[in-house]
């Protein structure tokens, strides 16, 4: 089926704003170095993401439409269990954890996502998908260095929270996936920037600032909130509505080895065979989970929507 060049433009969004969240650990693991808390990072990095959300949308005058109308509970909902808890999460797992095995933990939203699908769809995942499940639990396994360190080395927390976050960002791929695509994509994005704003502000808030350093930590959360919340939001904002939750998933996999090279070659982390081998294993079982799987008649047996 020929496409149209609108949805190559969202296949592209799409994989930007993954690149974009792959700078994204290692600039907070920097920030960490730096001496700033996990509190004030995540505050500034959601705050001033917001506050360029509404820059733009009132720029875009021409554009503007009332945030309060049509889906904005549920704009809200993906804002605070979506957005907000992923970035709390992994900000979380970061501050415990290499960047590198924080984000093989991220990387179980790919398998998640998919369970996700069959469970909305009823249809019980086509055997390329259950395959890939497999090899991407394999993968984890090896990336994560378990077969030489074992877990003795290790923040069971932190592993924990990178699990978690890998939950809640499946639910921002999925719940976004289904959004109607008539509101304009940087109203939506604002509206949930700005919900998960309120609720990482009622945990972190007390902690939020630092006197002294105010304006480094101002210049770190300008960056991030460029970074994780305007550039992907935007970004996902546009092309996850237009192509589906499941290729976007698939899409997502350019995050993996963004994280591992801009780890191993600006903060020095290990790059061992095992780790090269887990990627590798990841990022196949991501992509033999797009191969179609039977004869498609009626409903189709693989979970990618039809366009």
């Amino acid at each position: 089926m020929k496409r149209d060049p609108v949805y190559w433009f969202s296949l592209l969004c799409v994989l930007m704003g993954a690149a974009s969240y792959g700078l994204l650990s290692v600039i907070i693991k920097m920030a960490y170095e730096d001496g700033f808390t996990q509190g004030q990072v995540t505050v500034h990095q959601t705050g001033i993401g917001m506050a360029m959300l509404w820059l733009i949308a009132l720029a875009r005058w021409r554009r503007w439409q009332n945030p309060l109308r049509g889906s904005w509970l549920k704009l809200a909902l993906i804002g605070t269990c979506g957005l907000a808890m992923t970035t709390i999460l992994y900000n979380a797992a970061l501050q415990r954890l290499d960047a590198s095995l924080a984000i093989v933990l991220l990387f179980q939203f790919t398998w998640i996502t998919i369970l996700l699908d069959s469970i909305q769809k009823r249809t019980w995942p086509g055997k390329f998908r259950l395959l890939a499940i497999v090899i991407v639990m394999i993968g984890t396994v090896l990336a994560a260095q378990l077969p030489e360190s074992g877990l003795t080395k290790v923040s069971i927390i932190g592993v924990l929270a990178g699990f978690l976050s890998a939950v809640s960002y499946s639910l921002f791929i999925w719940w976004t996936g289904q959004l109607e695509g008539q509101q304009d994509a940087v109203i939506r994005s604002a509206v949930m920037v700005s919900a998960g704003f309120v609720l990482i502000t009622l945990l972190y808030g007390s902690e939020a600032f630092s006197a002294s350093r105010e304006a480094a930590l101002v210049g770190w959360g300008l960056l991030l909130g460029t970074l994780a919340q305007v550039v992907p939001t935007l970004l996902f904002n546009i092309g996850i509505p237009r192509i589906g939750s499941s290729l976007s998933a698939l899409l997502g996999a350019v995050e993996l080895p963004v994280v591992i090279l801009t780890a191993w070659t600006i903060l020095g982390e290990p790059l061992s065979v095992w780790r090269v081998i887990g990627i590798l294993l990841i990022v196949a079982g991501i992509g033999i989970a797009e191969l179609p799987t039977g004869k498609r008649k009626g409903n189709s047996a693989r979970l990618e929507e039809k366009h």
